[in-house]
């Protein structure tokens, strides 16, 4: 009689517990379920992709810095020198409003072949 009365509550037990389970899966397989968790983890990523941006601008800032004090391209300039400015973009105005403007024709800039 004792067996049956144990067996009877452990196969009961089980199959609450089996349904709690079975009925959580469910509940996170809906559509609605589902779309949340995609966002959720679409905002992560994109804080992610973020923070990385964030920290790449910050390196290539410190590593232009670097750069620039070890060229020299941060002493002052000789005034006697006149200044040369390079754009990559001509200022005039183009001949059509819905046209681009072109770059400059004579470009001084010797790593555009490379």
């Amino acid at each position: 009689m004792f067996r049956r009365t144990f067996w009877f509550t452990a196969g009961a037990a089980a199959g609450v517990w089996a349904t709690t389970k079975v009925n959580r899966k469910i509940k996170q397989l809906t559509p609605e379920s589902l779309a949340a968790q995609a966002a959720d983890k679409a905002i992560e990523t994109g804080h992610k992709l973020k923070d990385f941006a964030l920290d790449v601008r910050d390196n290539m800032v410190r590593r232009e810095a670097e750069l620039g004090g070890a060229l020299g391209l941060e002493a002052p300039v000789d005034p006697d020198f006149p200044v040369q400015r390079h754009y990559a973009v001509e200022a005039a105005e183009p001949a059509h409003p819905n046209t681009y403007r072109k770059l400059p024709y004579n470009s001084n800039n010797r790593n555009e072949d490379h």
